[in-house]
């Protein structure tokens, strides 16, 4: 078995479910929202590109390197649900018990919605309730402010820059050196994280437009 098997997680204002070719169509018009793939510091596929993109994905399940999700937004408010976007448990790591959340992306529509907190609240959740892990991981660009900002929101500490990290392939980014921002929780740090990110979702529900 698997140190990380196919699972649904479900909560409020988000479902994760296991990522399969039957989300192409969704996740196709999912990214349009915004054309977020024209985002020169990151890797979003284009819808041209979505299915081999969901292909790659499921590989690195097969090899059992990753578990990919399809990010579901429920119904609400007269929107039917749709198709939010992508995130994943990866670069798995089962002997040492340790996971990252990440390659993640929503639909604009969602972004700075409860969505993300409850997604990364449950992924954390189900990483170290069930999982039992010592260590959640998270990476993202230096210039990713945005995306900064949302892993610090949830408690995540910085562990370091990795300094010319990766070539950065977005044609955009003209061959241009990544330095990637490496954060983490730790398994001490989840009872407090878990507390903060229960008050956020409770913040954010009780807003005007939530």
């Amino acid at each position: 078995m698997a140190f990380a098997e196919p699972l649904t997680l479900t909560g409020q204002h988000v479902r994760l479910e296991p990522l399969g070719q039957h989300h192409h169509d969704g996740l196709c018009e999912a990214v349009a929202d915004g054309a977020l793939w024209r985002l020169w510091y990151t890797a979003i596929p284009t819808p041209q590109g979505m299915a081999a993109e969901i292909e790659r994905r499921l590989a690195l399940q097969t090899s059992a390197s990753m578990l990919p999700f399809a990010v579901i937004a429920p119904a609400a408010g007269g929107r039917p649900e749709q198709v939010a976007g992508m995130t994943t448990y990866m670069n798995i790591d089962a002997a040492n018990r340790r996971v990252e959340i990440g390659s993640t992306w929503y639909r604009r529509a969602v972004q700075r919605t409860p969505l993300n907190t409850e997604a990364k609240a449950l992924l954390l959740a189900h990483a170290f309730e069930a999982l039992d892990c010592i260590a959640v991981e998270f990476r993202t660009h230096f210039f990713n402010h945005a995306s900064r900002r949302a892993i610090e929101r949830l408690g995540a500490k910085l562990d370091g820059v990795l300094r010319s990290h990766q070539i950065n392939r977005h044609p955009d980014a003209h061959g241009a050196l990544r330095d990637t921002c490496c954060y983490s929780i730790i398994a001490s740090e989840w009872p407090s994280v878990r507390s903060h990110l229960a008050h956020q979702l409770s913040r954010m529900s009780e807003s005007p437009g939530h």
